[in-house]
């Protein structure tokens, strides 16, 4: 079967939806991969790439589309480009069926089958890896940002010069989904203060852990909605929620919102009033431009100064990335090519019984399957009962529990009898040995069985690292004897041990501390 890329025809859009690199795993699954000519341009990757890749270049839209058994596209399809679609062909990319009902009736009477990667279903934890709403919605984040540092005109972190001193940027992000959680770790970053707001109370922690102060409405509701998203709340919260932005946009430098509800225009959260309690020199960014845009006076596709604050309103955030977010989103339609032929030989199957697939199926040979039906979660496990549950513990089936006085002193009592013996009748030279071991034993014991499980890596590396000081037992065995020519040499073959156990600790102990280093390194800034 073949892949078709066209290029895309939407106003501004600069994305394509398979990039060089992906073209090769394409080819490797069975795929023959067709790509218009010109399609990756804007996204600075030449045909000749894309050739060098495998891929063939087609010259017009219209010969790629009636080519092409598959279509891989960013946006929806025009109604043009439907009419150039052929007959019975399959259709990947987003189309947003609740948005587009006319597109799906078009799509429909061609018999195509397609799949909307907006419709993935996001709480099934193996689906992330196709989640293009996720990495295109990161990529949004990060860029309102650098757009909000664009028209701000003055520095992020606060500066203390010869010149004078610079305070920092405040910044308030309204929702803190991947885009607001991208745009809260971008300008905290930079040096900004950071306050963020979300309906959802669970996010509060992954604000605060981005260096962001999650500002809480005064008001008691839970706002979390399906696949991630947030619900429409109460007309009380709603009040007390704008009450808080009011505030917030007096002290705020720079206000980036990213509310969006599924479905539904964009809340308006920014009013008149807000946006002119601001300083002069403010800028709003709003994300949710492209579905009306949570400030009142935003402009869609535009940035405008009105009251003395610059409102950007942008509805091509990601487009502006466009090489980084076709990287991204190509490998989301690559591990939905991956679930699709799974016996690598260039021939789709949507299984409708896999839940993840069935999710993206919006239209199945010519037949509307959208909405999908609700997801089967397994049920949570019934809570076990506390006394069954401290029994498991007690017999050592759950979390370890310290021992009491008397377990521990029969366990050191039968520890001390048994050394007892053995130095009674084992020789020195084994003794000392005997010692080494059992201290060891017992120290590995402390160190590992009474730590978290969390620390269990981080830990392991660094403890393999330091156990690796058996490598002095090895040089003891290599070095020359102390006395005498011959006397005490050991044999050939406790050499050739010797010298095989010194490489194997050496291997350990920087492999150790350069895996334990890596690790501690993903925690700092």
């Amino acid at each position: 079967m073949q892949i078709g890329v066209p290029a895309e025809t939407a106003a501004g859009e600069k994305r394509v939806a398979t990039v060089p690199d992906v073209v090769e795993k394409l080819v490797k699954l069975g795929f023959a991969v067709a790509v218009q000519s010109g399609a990756g341009d804007a996204a600075n990757f030449a045909d000749d790439a894309y050739a060098a890749a495998g891929a063939r270049i087609v010259p017009t839209a219209a010969d790629l589309w009636a080519s092409s058994d598959i279509v891989f596209k960013v946006r929806a399809p025009s109604p043009q480009e439907v009419a150039l679609m052929r007959e019975g062909g399959m259709l990947l990319g987003f189309v947003w069926p609740a948005q587009n009902p006319e597109l799906m009736q078009q799509l429909a009477a061609r018999k195509a089958t397609v799949l909307a990667i907006d419709s993935l279903p996001r709480q099934l934890s193996r689906a992330q890896k196709m989640d293009a709403l996720t990495s295109m919605a990161g990529i949004s984040g990060y860029r309102a940002v650098i757009e909000a540092a664009h028209a701000f005109g003055r520095f992020f972190n606060g500066q203390i010069t010869a010149a004078g001193k610079v305070p920092p940027a405040k910044v308030f992000v309204a929702g803190a989904g991947v885009a607001g959680l991208a745009a809260i770790g971008t300008a905290a970053n930079l040096g900004a203060i950071v306050r963020a707001n979300d309906t959802r109370a669970e996010v509060a922690d992954q604000v605060v852990s981005l260096g962001g102060e999650f500002v809480k409405v005064d008001y008691e509701e839970e706002g979390s909605g399906g696949g991630g998203y947030a619900k429409v709340m109460s007309e009380g919260f709603m009040q007390a929620q704008r009450e808080m932005y009011a505030q917030q946009a007096k002290d705020a430098d720079i206000i980036i919102t990213t509310a969006l509800i599924p479905g539904k225009p964009a809340p308006k959260l920014i009013t008149a009033a807000m946006v002119q309690s601001m300083k002069p020199g403010s800028v709003i960014v709003d994300m949710a431009a492209e579905n009306g845009g949570n400030c009142e006076l935003t402009e869609p596709g535009q940035a405008v100064v009105k009251h003395g604050v610059t409102i950007v309103g942008y509805t091509d955030l990601v487009s502006r990335l466009a090489k980084q977010s076709s990287t991204l989103y190509s490998n989301n339609l690559l591990r939905v090519a991956e679930e699709l032929c799974k016996a690598k030989d260039g021939v789709v199957v949507v299984n409708m019984e896999d839940d993840a697939i069935r999710g993206l199926t919006v239209i199945k040979d010519g037949t509307v399957t959208w909405p999908a039906p609700p997801l089967k979660l397994p049920a949570a496990p019934a809570a076990k009962p506390v006394v069954a549950a401290a029994a498991a513990k007690g017999h050592g089936h759950g979390e370890s529990e310290p021992m009491d006085g008397k377990s521990l002193a029969m366990v050191f009592g039968g520890g001390a009898l048994l050394f007892l013996l053995v130095g009674l009748y084992a020789p020195a030279s084994f003794l000392s040995h005997f010692t080494v071991f059992v201290l060891a034993c017992f120290i590995g014991y402390m160190v590992i069985w009474n730590v978290k499980p969390s620390l269990h890596t981080p830990l392991m590396s660094v403890t393999n690292a330091i156990s690796s000081i058996i490598a002095l037992g090895a040089l003891v065995q290599i070095a020359p004897p102390l006395t005498g020519a011959n006397a005490d040499r050991p044999s050939q073959l406790i050499l050739g041990l010797a010298v095989f156990a010194l490489a194997l600790t050496a291997v350990n102990m920087f492999g150790g501390f350069a895996v334990t280093r890596r690790m501690l390194a993903m925690f700092r800034k």
